[in-house]
């Protein structure tokens, strides 16, 4: 989940790259972001008959601001005035992508898997990339397009659990349905956040956008508690959400804005697809989900058509993007 941050620090580029630690140290940490944000899959599953996902979603948001307070008071009054200027477009961007796509995201693990979740969802950078040529008119080329190609390819094999005649039947799961929907959002997210421009650093916008991200998730939460969804709530679950909120949430975005001050976007942007390995790791042992041949053809065809999109990118967009 940490892909958030991601789209955060794209939108903003190398401002504030201060760090003089070494790159062993940004690839460490860089690293570590994604083994905690493959964890809230499998933690989210292993918790889904105890906590409902909206509920989940709100308090993850919430705490995980709570936590990085700290961390953005001394930015308290660069802070206010970006809200009196933006904070109609800060709050409706923040709900749509730290709020309804972790909440869809959530559901979806209600009736997929989270090998499935982790792995579909890799290839949001890439559909962003495809929404911003159409959107704010960036510019992508054949090599780009192709690659896209190949990793949709990769998303309807595993989304179809590699049939043919779930294919030729349209039969896809609910769940796998619910990711891709996810991501579609998340998608738009990323490229709103770029084209908005927000002259906030990194962590500060991370909290504002958090922020909104919870308030979002207040009247989903609110149906859950009046439709009574809390009577299984138990220890797995406040485990689930103190897993998902601090290690999986405020710790993984201080790891990832660690990683790109000693990185820089580009290259600590590109360890995201990490993130995909460690959840199937961790649901394989975890939670007992077995590994399919379809998933390796999946993860293939997605990891080839990211190796395209990324390493093939036009010149301009691709230093402006260092």
């Amino acid at each position: 989940m940490a892909s958030f941050f991601w789209s955060v620090s794209h939108a903003i580029g190398d401002k504030g790259r201060v760090s003089g630690d070494s790159e062993a140290v940004g690839y460490t940490v860089g690293l570590l972001t994604w083994v905690l944000a493959g964890g809230v899959f499998v933690a989210v599953k292993l918790g889904i008959n105890e906590m409902p996902p909206w509920t989940l979603c709100c308090w993850r948001v919430f705490l995980s601001a709570l936590v990085l307070l700290p961390f953005v008071m001394s930015h308290h009054h660069e802070i206010v005035d970006f809200l009196r200027k933006r904070w109609p477009e800060a709050l409706f961007i923040g709900a749509i992508g730290l709020g309804l796509t972790q909440g869809t995201m959530f559901t979806a693990l209600s009736y997929t898997s989270a090998i499935n979740t982790g792995i579909i969802f890799a290839t949001t950078p890439i559909i962003a990339m495809v929404l911003a040529h159409f959107v704010i008119h960036e510019r992508m080329n054949g090599w780009q397009a192709l690659g896209s190609a190949i990793a949709f390819l990769g998303i309807v094999v595993i989304a179809v659990h590699g049939s043919l005649a779930k294919l030729l039947g349209l039969k896809l799961g609910l769940g796998d349905l619910l990711v891709v929907a996810g991501a579609m959002m998340f998608a738009c997210y990323s490229v709103l956040l770029k084209r908005a421009k927000f002259e906030l650093d990194r962590l500060p916008l991370l909290f504002v956008l958090l922020c909104a991200g919870a308030l979002s998730t207040v009247p989903f939460y609110l149906w859950e508690v009046w439709n009574g969804e809390h009577g299984n709530l138990a220890f797995k679950g406040y485990m689930v959400l103190l897993y998902a909120a601090i290690p999986g949430g405020a710790l993984m975005y201080l790891c990832y804005n660690w990683s790109i001050d000693i990185l820089g976007p580009s290259r600590a942007g590109t360890l995201l697809y990490t993130q995909m390995i460690f959840t199937a790791i961790f649901a394989w042992l975890i939670l007992g989900e077995s590994i399919e041949w379809y998933h390796y053809v999946g993860a293939g065809l997605i990891i080839v058509g990211v190796v395209l999109v990324t390493w093939l990118a036009p010149k301009q967009v691709a230093a402006a993007a260092k």
